[in-house]
């Protein structure tokens, strides 16, 4: 019942700032006509009342879950199986992520075709999920994390000059929307689990490690497929 309310009051108060900004423009400045701000206001309560039930399944539902999952794995005692997890788990996540199904086809649409949603949500999915395996190996060998977040950025930039100019805004896009509302609890989750079990001091500090992490390899990803594209 507390997850219920907890997640009522964070739909009320993540729309609550853009509802008061648009409302006060349409007032003060642009003026839309009736229908369509009557139009704003019913995606509005659609928006609250789905952004509700979302995360009302994400506390209810899937960071248990994740956690439990994170737990269980580094009890089988093989490494090969907690990384390759990681890898499908990664890839999973982020093909179910809204954020990353908005970017590509806003993207296919752009480019007219030219790159479809399906080539752009798969190469972002690998990237993504490849890094997560990343994060694996590195809560079970403890691996500092600002080396491999410094050997990470260093390829970002490296390929960056390698590959075309559209491709870069498109990648860091790319990066930030895997930041979303369903991949970062899952995974956060999932490496707060993992980390609980083989490193039971610092199990926090390794989820959001995981996280970082995480959020290059679809830069990686999509800067190489402008390589390919060129």
């Amino acid at each position: 019942m507390e997850e219920i309310k907890d997640s009522i009051k964070e739909s009320f108060l993540a729309i609550l700032p853009v509802s008061a900004v648009v409302i006060l423009l349409q007032v003060l400045l642009i003026d839309l006509q009736w229908e369509k701000f009557m139009l704003f206001l019913v995606g509005l309560v659609m928006v609250t009342f789905g952004l509700m039930f979302f995360l009302m399944g994400v506390n209810i539902g899937l960071l248990p879950v994740g956690e439990m999952i994170g737990k269980a794995l580094p009890k089988s005692q093989k490494t090969w199986l907690i990384i390759s997890a990681g890898l499908l788990l990664g890839i999973a996540v982020t093909v179910a992520e809204p954020d990353v199904r908005v970017l590509a086809t806003q993207i296919e649409e752009v480019s007219e075709g030219g790159i479809t949603s399906l080539i752009l949500i798969s190469s972002v999915a690998l990237g993504v999920g490849i890094f997560v395996a990343l994060a694996m190996v590195r809560t079970i060998y403890k691996i500092p994390l600002q080396y491999l977040l410094l050997l990470g950025y260093l390829l970002v930039f490296i390929i960056a000059y390698l590959t075309p100019d559209a491709f870069v805004p498109i990648s860091f896009d790319a990066g930030g929307v895997t930041t979303g509302p369903l991949a970062v609890p899952f995974i956060l989750a999932l490496g707060v689990g993992v980390a609980s079990v083989l490193r039971e001091k610092d199990s926090s500090d390794e989820g959001f490690g995981l996280v970082a992490l995480a959020s290059i390899g679809p830069i990686l990803a999509v800067l190489l497929l402008g390589v390919i594209y060129q």
